[in-house]
């Protein structure tokens, strides 16, 4: 009984071994059929691609930068906003390019080998592939595009480069700031012109309750729309509001272009000034920002005050 039973064991064993052996073969024989063979050429092929590919891109950000400040300012953010699309089809047509180099590229192969990859930068790139991801996304939902001025947690100011992993702005403060694209996920994004030359300004004005209000509303007025910078096509708007501490004027304009909105500000602010100057005005005896807290996100997008 013993004997036929360790039989049976050994040749079940050696079995399992014939096929573990037929199955290393047919691994060693798909990835044979998958890789092609590493040669001098191949890699240096790849590198000069790599350097070429870089200086596309790297030509396309400047071409598009210096063309977009030079033809008529209607059509710049439109230059400026195609910038992600041609990187786009410079790095698709790389992958594609170095793939097809060392990878046997058929139908089953490619599926096999997009799979691999996706699964390897997923865990080995975590974080970096959720902003690649969110910045596809953002290319079809389009919440900020290049040339627009937005808001994006404590941070204002005009997207100057969207890149694969984040978008870069340009603050009024000179700085240049880099915003993952999964931020966005998760933060709430305030455009101020979601690609269109104009944005609303807000400058705000505080006034003691026995002030003069319809003679400070007209100076407003006029203050705006004698500014250099004014956009006449659209709407000026004074908006009055009674707080404790006083009345709480918001003037809201357009400049013609939303690159001029500090300028447009300053002088609106510098006319009030100086119109106000000549009359009776009575100023709030209290803080108005202890009212209102530190101003709100509009006061944070494009705010003046007077």
């Amino acid at each position: 009984m013993i004997g036929p039973l360790l039989l049976s064991l050994h040749l079940g064993n050696l079995w399992c071994r014939l096929a573990q052996i037929d199955s290393l073969r047919e691994t060693d024989d798909a990835v044979d059929a998958l890789l092609r063979e590493i040669s001098v050429n191949r890699i240096v092929n790849a590198v000069i691609s790599l350097l070429l590919a870089y200086a596309l891109l790297t030509g396309v950000q400047s071409l598009a930068n210096w063309l977009s400040e030079r033809v008529p300012k209607q059509f710049r953010l439109g230059i400026k906003q195609s910038i992600p699309f041609w990187k786009g089809i410079i790095l698709i047509a790389l992958i594609a390019h170095i793939l097809g180099l060392f990878f046997n590229l058929s139908g089953q192969n490619l599926v096999a080998i997009t799979g691999t990859i996706a699964v390897a930068l997923g865990f080995a790139f975590k974080d970096y592939a959720t902003s690649i991801i969110a910045g596809v996304v953002a290319l079809f939902e389009a919440p900020y595009r290049v040339g627009d001025r937005v808001t994006i947690g404590d941070h204002y100011g005009e997207v100057v480069s969207y890149g694969l992993r984040g978008i870069r702005l340009h603050t009024f403060d000179d700085d240049l700031v880099t915003i993952p694209h999964s931020v966005t996920w998760n933060d709430p994004v305030i455009n101020a012109n979601s690609g269109s030359l104009e944005a609303q300004v807000v400058t705000d004005f505080y006034v003691d309750h026995e002030a003069d209000l319809q003679a400070i509303i007209d100076i407003l007025y006029q203050a705006a729309y004698s500014s250099r910078f004014v956009q006449l096509k659209l709407p000026i708007v004074v908006v009055l509001a009674e707080m404790p501490w006083g009345s709480y004027l918001k003037l809201r304009a357009y400049p013609m272009d939303i690159r001029d909105e500090p300028a447009f500000r300053t002088d609106i602010l510098r006319r009030a000034k100086e119109a106000l100057a000549e009359q009776p005005v009575v100023y709030p005896r209290m803080s108005p920002m202890m009212e209102l807290g530190g101003g709100s996100g509009e006061g944070q997008r494009a705010r003046g005050e007077g």
